[in-house]
């Protein structure tokens, strides 16, 4: 087994109309400060998988001075570092993560949330989870200035 971990953060925008976490459009009022399209969630996942393969991160594969990057979906970023992860012979365990934000608030989004990643990992809703917190108005995310996540992983090595 092998474990991973990830974390992501972006600065909010208020001239962006929409705000992505977990793949989830989320109509809030604003929006993330990003290359892609700034899912901190799915980044997050990303970097955990990543690291647990021992294959680097999130900015190594995508770098923001690409443009082929700008604007895209961070489920397909997620796929494509999933199939390298594949491809070296890593399945995934388990998923874990947890989002940080003062605003919006995510109660009625996580199962969705959760479905979305779940498919885009090609495993099924038991084998991830999500939560999300606020700091209490503590912080960068507790005055709303932006949106952390922090997401762990298993994976299992194929012999």
């Amino acid at each position: 087994m092998r474990i991973g971990h990830g974390y992501d953060v972006h600065k909010t925008d208020p001239e962006k109309a929409s705000l992505f976490l977990g793949g989830v459009e989320i109509d809030c009022g604003f929006g993330l400060v990003a290359h892609s399209d700034g899912d901190v969630l799915l980044h997050a996942v990303t970097d955990a998988l990543l690291g647990a393969a021992g294959m680097g991160d999130i900015g190594t594969l995508f770098p923001d001075t690409d443009e082929a990057y700008r604007g895209i979906s961070s489920v397909l970023l997620l796929q494509e570092a999933l199939r390298r992860i594949r491809s070296g012979g890593f399945e995934i365990d388990y998923v874990d993560a947890t989002v940080i934000a003062q605003k919006p608030k995510l109660a009625g989004y996580i199962q969705k949330m959760r479905a979305v990643l779940a498919d885009s990992m090609g495993v099924t809703r038991e084998r991830c989870n999500i939560k999300a917190t606020t700091e209490e108005g503590l912080g960068f995310t507790g005055k709303g200035e932006g949106i952390a996540a922090h997401a762990v992983c298993l994976l299992t090595e194929e012999r």
